[in-house]
């Protein structure tokens, strides 16, 4: 299931959806994380964040999803950081699929787009 963090999609997923995977969106996921930084430093931390998805493989998306933390936390945007690290469970579930599922799972915009 992939989903805002919404408690109550969230709590029904798991009632009715017993043992699925949950995928949080990483589109929202984004525009929650800018609302713990700066404007100015906004484009810098969506781009930082993308970052991550970009990567080739589970491990890379990991260890790059480490690193972005890291830079984050350097920047002194440890508030950022500190939900960006929280969240990780959350967002990174799509790398426990096979890469070809990966941009069909990670983000529920097209769903969202298509039921416009």
């Amino acid at each position: 299931m992939i989903s805002d963090d919404h408690t109550g999609l969230v709590d029904t997923i798991e009632i009715t959806m017993a043992g699925a995977s949950w995928q949080r969106c990483r589109t929202h996921y984004v525009a929650n994380l800018l609302t713990k930084v700066p404007k100015s430093s906004g484009s810098m931390v969506a781009t930082t964040v993308r970052t991550i998805f970009a990567q080739p493989d589970p491990d890379q998306v990991w260890a790059q999803h480490h690193r972005v933390v890291g830079h984050l936390t350097e920047a002194g945007l440890t508030d950022a950081a500190d939900h960006l690290d929280q969240a990780v469970d959350e967002i990174l579930t799509f790398t426990g699929f096979p890469k070809p599922h990966w941009r069909q799972i990670w983000s529920n915009n097209p769903q969202e787009r298509l039921n416009q």
